[in-house]
């Protein structure tokens, strides 16, 4: 896709995924064969559900169907959410990561597996998990110091509410 149309996607597309109360994540359009594929990728700080994901996806089929941003060949618009192991690119996807376990690529070189406790404005405040026995850890990390991140997939993790007061501490 050029760039050209990926910013006119973008300029046409972001007033009405913003207007839903969400944040557009991803523009891209795939060609397989004859057929092509403009997948969206929506977000926002609560999450988008189901609901949220088919009013905007009806609002963008009808605003392309309007334009001839997508040019006059057929296309399948997919709108949803982003994966369980997403990258972390915006500061706003670091928000949305606190208490998930994410994976770090240190600028340096190297990687971390942690948890974020917090984050401002110059890094994160996370929680490097105990390794043998060991207690958990808590480590600063500025964003000058992260190559890449990626949220993790945990099937064991116990929610804070189902936790006792013991486990917490």
């Amino acid at each position: 896709m050029s760039t050209t149309q990926s910013e006119r996607l973008r300029e046409l597309l972001e007033p009405l995924v913003t207007s839903q109360g969400l944040d557009l994540e991803e523009i891209a359009v795939d060609s397989v064969g004859r057929k092509r594929v403009l997948r969206v990728v929506v977000d926002s700080d609560t999450g988008a559900d189901l609901d949220q994901i088919a009013d905007v996806s009806r609002e963008l089929s009808a605003k392309l169907d309007d334009s001839d941003a997508m040019g006059a060949g057929e296309y399948t618009l997919e709108v949803g959410t982003p994966g369980a192991e997403r990258p972390l690119t915006e500061h706003r996807h670091y928000v949305r990561a606190v208490d998930r376990l994410v994976r770090f690529q240190l600028a340096e070189g190297g990687e971390l597996v942690a948890r974020i406790l917090d984050v401002d404005d110059e890094g994160l405040d996370l929680e490097v998990p105990g390794v043998k026995g060991r207690k958990a850890t808590t480590r600063r990390l500025g964003f000058a110091e992260v190559g890449k991140a990626r949220v993790q997939v945990e099937f064991n993790r116990k929610d804070k509410k189902d936790m006792t007061e013991e486990e917490e501490a």
